[in-house]
């Protein structure tokens, strides 16, 4: 087995070809240090999964009702924590001629264990998935941005005026910050990225909660029913409770990054009990969070929720503090597309440095010294790479402006498979658990109902796509 050198996520290691050609990307030696710990995890975990679609779960809450509403979010919140801890325990695995490895990214583990067609087809979902986030977040920034422009214009000049103001050039601008933040060499480079992120995510969330609850206290009393909206047609009620649930599912998408923060801690304690850990933390955060922002948001403005709850105060006396909410969205969206486009960046960048091992383009790294700067490492491959990642992720967001619901269809499709397929698959074979056995049916069965869930939610986001172009 020959053995070639190259960078995973810009970090020296080994690839070991497998007996089909195609590198592993098993990480053998690290001269670098792993500093990670429980808090900086949770901080990665709360700035990948608290983004601004927290601010839809009023709406989603509106079309359950007061019972289904908390429980699917309860409901979904278990499910990931269990399917984290599954993929926790994959993250180190034994090699017969080197000893322990580490699965650094979630397309290693996939495909060491369940095979090159499995591993193709996960690293298709999950490059589709990050690359889906990057064009939704340029959409959303360029969303607030203009929120704020348009709050200070009728502030200033009345709510008759014309403040309509065009996202292109907003979207212009995020994407120049991210040529930029998209420098940074890899994950463990951005740990303070996540920390200022999650920070903005909270801010911004509670933000929308504590006008919401002032709202019901100007009100007097709460809105919304047990049964959620209430519709003439029922299989109009069945496509919204659907999206519903999708919106409420996606709001977790935290697996498909999973082992790229584990690969950032240190040792010990082992990584797989730090992460489970973080796990447990972040989640817990995340689903108390989500349960007070949709309810507070729900009795807000019952049936008439808005699709994103900052969007209901656009009359309100305090403009100023829902523009400094946005603002909070943007900083936040700034850390969240590093943390789904690392990972990105890494699986091709691997992919140059496994295939073009002698070219100076691809491996050679300048060390740059600016005046007043300090010194910091210049490579052609990551700067032409990453800008040009950057860079069609802004022009497909200018082009399709509305591709966030599109990117419905395309999470409902990588839910099921990459959430609780392949975790449960991989620690099947890994368990050795024997056929027919309790595990073994208690699993099948997580996994047939995540499948038949997932389904659902794609039939609901297609649905809605359709009647809106028709409408």
């Amino acid at each position: 087995m020959e053995n070639k050198p190259h960078i995973i996520g810009g970090k020296m290691g080994v690839a070991a070809e497998s007996n089909d050609n195609i590198p592993l990307l098993l990480t053998q030696s690290q001269p670098f240090k792993r500093t990670g710990t429980v808090w900086t995890a949770v901080a990665h975990i709360v700035t990948g999964v608290i983004g601004s679609g927290v601010l839809s779960l009023p709406w989603s809450t509106a079309q359950l009702g007061w019972i289904a509403g908390p429980f699917s979010i309860i409901l979904v919140a278990s499910a990931t924590l269990f399917s984290s801890f599954l993929q926790c325990n994959t993250y180190r695995h034994p090699h017969p001629e080197d000893g322990p490895h580490r699965s650094s990214s979630y397309l290693d583990v996939v495909h060491l264990h369940l095979g090159i067609r499995n591993g193709r087809l996960s690293g298709l979902l999950v490059n589709i998935s990050f690359y889906g986030f990057g064009i939704a977040y340029v959409i959303t920034a360029a969303i607030s941005l203009s929120a704020i422009q348009n709050s200070f214009c009728y502030h200033n000049n009345g709510h008759e005026a014309s403040c309509e103001s065009s996202d292109v050039c907003y979207m212009l601008l995020f994407g120049a910050c991210q040529v930029v933040l998209s420098q940074i060499r890899n994950f463990h480079n951005i740990e303070w990225l996540s920390v200022v992120a999650a920070i903005m995510s909270f801010t911004y969330s509670l933000i929308g909660m504590g006008l919401s609850i002032a709202t019901i206290i100007e009100k007097g009393h709460a809105e919304g029913s047990i049964g959620g909206i209430s519709t003439s047609n029922g299989t109009e009620k069945l496509w919204l409770i659907s999206q519903a649930l999708g919106d409420i599912s996606f709001s977790y998408p935290f697996s498909i990054i999973l082992l790229e923060i584990q690969d950032t801690l240190k040792a010990p304690p082992p990584e797989s009990q730090t992460m489970k850990k973080a796990s447990v933390i972040a989640v817990t955060i995340q689903t108390l969070l989500f349960l007070c922002c949709g309810a507070a948001g729900y009795a807000a403005f019952g049936d008439n929720a808005p699709g994103n709850l900052l969007a209901g105060f656009g009359s309100s006396k305090s403009y100023w503090l829902v523009n400094f909410a946005n603002a909070c969205i943007v900083v936040h969206l700034l850390g969240s597309y590093q943390v789904y486009s690392q990972p990105l960046f890494a699986i091709f960048e691997n992919w140059f440095l496994f295939k073009f091992p002698d070219s100076e383009f691809v491996n050679h790294t300048y060390m740059l010294k600016l005046p007043l700067l300090p010194a910091f490492e210049l490579n052609f491959l990551y700067l032409s790479f990453r800008t040009a990642y950057v860079v069609s992720t802004v022009a497909v967001a200018i082009l399709f402006p509305y591709f966030n619901q599109i990117l419905g269809v395309l999470g409902s499709i990588s839910f099921w498979p990459l959430t609780i397929y392949f975790p449960v698959e991989i620690y099947l074979g890994q368990s050795s658990t024997a056929a027919w056995t309790t595990k073994w049916i208690l699993l099948r069965t997580f996994s047939i109902v995540g499948f038949a869930f997932g389904l659902l939610c794609l039939i609901g986001c297609i649905e809605g796509i359709v009647a809106e172009k028709i409408n």
